[in-house]
């Protein structure tokens, strides 16, 4: 459930800031497109990646408070590490893996 609600934050967040910026970018279009994924936990780890990457390159190269972009990135980048959880598209099409095994 946890994994469901920081998912849906982060795609919130990059909705938010690609509509508050208001212009029509391939950049933004990507970051859309990456909210998505994450949105339905569908290719988490890599939409994760490009998510970061594209807040990562908005902070560096734009003005401006960059700490609500550094905190998307970070969610961006535990959501890449973490996976997707129980409740996502990536669970039902390819199962759920446990790293710990139970005796």
């Amino acid at each position: 459930m946890g994994l469901l609600c920081l998912r849906l934050i982060a795609a919130i967040a990059a909705f938010h800031y690609v509509l508050a910026s208001g212009q029509l970018s391939l950049k933004n279009v990507i970051e859309c497109a990456a909210g998505l994924l994450i949105c339905a936990g569908l290719w988490t780890p890599i939409a994760g990646a490009v998510l970061t990457a594209l807040v990562v390159w908005s902070v560096v190269s734009a003005n401006g408070d960059p700490w609500p972009q550094v905190l998307l990135a970070a969610m961006a980048i535990a959501l890449a590490l973490l996976g997707p959880g129980t409740w996502s598209i990536d669970a039902r099409l390819f199962g759920r893996k446990r790293l710990i095994r139970e005796p």
